[in-house]
């Protein structure tokens, strides 16, 4: 019998509750560096890393309905004070909420490849969403990438390199809830490595 997921108000956050651009000292009841998930799904990486860096806020942004209530559940029944979740669409949510110069990192793992050429369109990561990316962040700050797309990873770094006087290729540290042989530790990646897909991670950081 499959588990009833709860709504955790305290965990999620709601669209029509924003107007202008957002304010995370509020949003979270404290001042600390925000690190923002972009496809939250089941919450795997926020999950892990929220609890191995209580000092941090984490936003997840997620658009599809299961997962999002499904991390909202499972943030909520860990109590993890540190995370809050939005059902939103991200491209959207940055541009209208996100003030200028205000996130310390963004994670992005295995998105949506949308691998037919008629719907490459779709993918979030695109020219016009990375100089989003970038307005967000402060400097210094990073953004994290995972795929198990070859083709889509390719698109990526063409994106990235129309970039190169704003940013810088770094290390991809594993985060903290991977395991031997991962990355990011998530429910796609473990998937993935269990098909024999080969991960292609970036990570860059804005000068």
């Amino acid at each position: 019998m499959a588990r009833t997921l709860k709504d955790y108000p305290s965990v999620a956050l709601s669209p029509e509750d924003l107007d202008g651009k957002i304010d995370f000292i509020r949003i979270f009841g404290r001042k600390a560096a925000v690190h923002i998930e972009i496809g939250t799904g089941k919450a795997g990486f926020l999950l892990a890393q929220a609890r191995a860096q209580p000092e941090l806020n984490f936003l997840g942004i997620e658009r599809a309905g299961r997962y999002y209530r499904y991390a909202v559940d499972r943030i909520g029944r860990w109590s993890i004070s540190n995370v809050r979740i939005i059902r939103t669409d991200a491209a959207r949510f940055l541009a209208e909420f996100v003030q200028d110069d205000c996130v310390e990192c963004f994670h992005i793992y295995f998105p949506d490849p949308w691998p037919k050429k008629r719907h490459h369109k779709r993918r979030f990561f695109c020219q016009l969403n990375l100089e989003q990316l970038l307005r967000c962040l402060k400097q210094g700050g990073i953004i994290k990438i995972a795929t198990d797309h070859a083709g889509y990873f390719e698109h990526i770094q063409g994106v990235l390199s129309g970039q190169s006087s704003r940013i810088e290729e770094i290390d991809f540290f594993p985060t903290a809830g991977a395991d031997c042989g991962e990355w990011v530790g998530t429910n796609f990646e473990r998937k993935y490595l269990k098909e024999r897909r080969s991960i292609y991670t970036i990570a860059v950081k804005k000068l």
